[in-house]
């Protein structure tokens, strides 16, 4: 029988475990656990419930225990987030969310030391209030004895491993989400940090995608009745395991990974990173055997999930499903929005700020709840249109067709309107792309997948792809300009 991996995906509402095998052609997948993944929000402040979630790994271990046990076990999380050790190695708080407000303000007062032009040129990393830099930064000046009593400082999935190991590492995926990291040595920017008054040797060792924390720790073995397997350092950030599991031959490709964020980006061979890329403010985050993923961060499903939450909490009880059909019977094009808003980012009555979006600009009014839906869904399109046209500028480079990945091509509606809008060939899948690329690192550390383009190859044997043509491109073009003037005009 050939080794099985348990992989752990966490979402920024949901975490699941799932059990991996491989038979030399195909991964197949079991999810054996899923849990949500609900923030607290205490005195003003948003956490992470981290102890919670570590309480759903052990349960998950022993639902895999009970199943046969396995070999091998990986995590993944969202990036930027961290937490805070002291010198004995105990948590000192909750880890803060990346939408907690504390960071507003933080990066004007970050660029009087080290400008935005030069934090770009040396990190490459797309800006956004919340990236660590500006929680590091916020910590430093605004509560220095949390800070100074600080010994170490992890992302959420090495956190993860230490409790389960009690190795301190941090994955070089991870870590380039903290606007930190020196993009081509792939190692912390020491003058950069030192600038800004963040002692480097609060960072533990980095570690390499497919290397072990090492293994499973004694005290776990016996509470769970496990072995001491190894806790391998997947591609730990989702978006990195996510674009892992790509199914492309070619060697350029566009990809989508679309859940709570969209993830538009392409992979390169080096970082590109230039006036352009700047001004267009995209990332180069660390990839897969040191190669970068060059994208944009955009709000994505969010606005739909958030939207579905509200109505929810009114009382009307309605699925994603029916609000796609709801969102399909409006009127296509009626008013845009900017996904991207800064109105749109706290959790809270998104279809309300929608409304309010669109009277703010004199557009056509949403009524009801499928013309707010089908204002999202027009908007998100259009900003994937917008996306599409600049990577190919600056990369130089034509992609003919899009590969969208993750639980967001459940959403048909949104697959055949992404291909529409820009005039590209979507191939959808998979849509367990994130645990995919997960498994499939495992599976390259233990030595029975050969490097990432077997991996691809297996990825493709193992998933029922799902292509979507560019039937109503003249349609999407016609209307693309009073979209972009709306935006202009921001």
């Amino acid at each position: 029988m050939g080794k099985k991996v348990l992989a752990f995906d966490f979402g920024a509402s949901s975490g699941r475990a799932m059990l991996g095998t491989f038979d030399g052609k195909q991964i197949q997948m079991e999810e054996i656990h899923r849990f949500s993944n609900d923030p607290v929000v205490v005195c003003g402040h948003m956490y992470w419930d981290i102890l919670r979630l570590f309480h759903e790994v052990k349960q998950s271990i022993t639902k895999a225990v009970a199943l046969g046990g396995f070999d091998a076990v990986g995590i993944d999380t969202w990036g930027v987030d961290f937490g805070l050790l002291s010198k004995k190695g105990e948590l000192l708080q909750n880890p803060l969310h990346y939408r907690d407000a504390r960071t507003h303000g933080v990066p004007e007062k970050l660029f009087e030391t080290v400008g935005k032009e030069e934090l770009y040129s040396r990190t490459g990393i797309q800006y956004i209030h919340f990236n660590t830099i500006y929680q590091f930064y916020y910590l430093i000046k605004e509560e220095p004895e949390l800070w100074n009593n600080t010994d170490q400082i992890l992302m959420i999935p090495d956190l993860m491993a230490y409790f389960l190991t009690g190795q301190k590492r941090i994955e070089v995926t991870n870590a380039s989400t903290t606007n930190l990291l020196n993009p081509y040595t792939k190692e912390w920017d020491q003058e950069l940090c030192e600038k800004l008054g963040i002692s480097t040797e609060k960072f533990p060792p980095l570690i390499e995608a497919g290397e072990s924390y090492g293994n499973l720790s004694e005290e776990i073995c016996e509470e769970l009745g496990c072995k001491p397997v190894p806790v391998i350092a997947v591609a730990t950030h989702d978006t990195a395991s996510a674009v892992v599991s790509a199914p492309a031959k070619e060697k350029d490709f566009i990809y989508i990974s679309c859940g709570t964020w969209s993830l538009f980006g392409t992979e390169l061979s080096e970082p590109l990173i230039n006036e352009d890329t700047s001004k267009a403010n995209y990332t180069n985050e660390t990839g897969i055997e040191k190669t970068t993923r060059f994208l944009k961060n955009i709000m994505g499903l969010w606005l739909i999930q958030e939207s579905r939450r509200q109505w929810k909490r009114e009382g009307e009880d309605v699925s994603f499903a029916q609000l796609e059909q709801e969102a399909l019977a409006a009127k296509p094009f009626q008013c845009f929005v900017d996904v991207d808003d800064p109105s749109f980012e706290p959790a809270g009555n998104l279809p309300r700020r929608v409304v309010e979006y669109c009277q703010r600009t004199g557009q056509y009014v949403p009524k009801t709840r499928g013309e707010i839906m089908r204002c999202i869904y027009d908007s998100l399109a259009m900003k994937y249109k917008v996306i599409y046209n600049v990577l190919q500028e600056l990369t130089g480079k034509h992609y003919e067709s899009i590969h969208m990945l993750g639980g967001g091509i459940k959403d048909t509606l949104l697959c055949r309107m992404t291909a529409s809008a820009t005039g590209a060939k979507v191939i959808a899948g998979p849509a367990e792309a994130t645990v995919t690329g997960n498994i499939a690192v495992q599976y390259m550390a233990l030595g029975e997948i050969k490097g990432l383009n077997q991996a691809r190859e297996v990825i493709r044997n193992s998933t029922q792809l799902k292509e979507y043509g560019p039937e109503e491109k003249d349609v999407w073009e016609r209307e693309f300009p009073r979209y972009q003037s709306l935006m202009d005009a921001k």
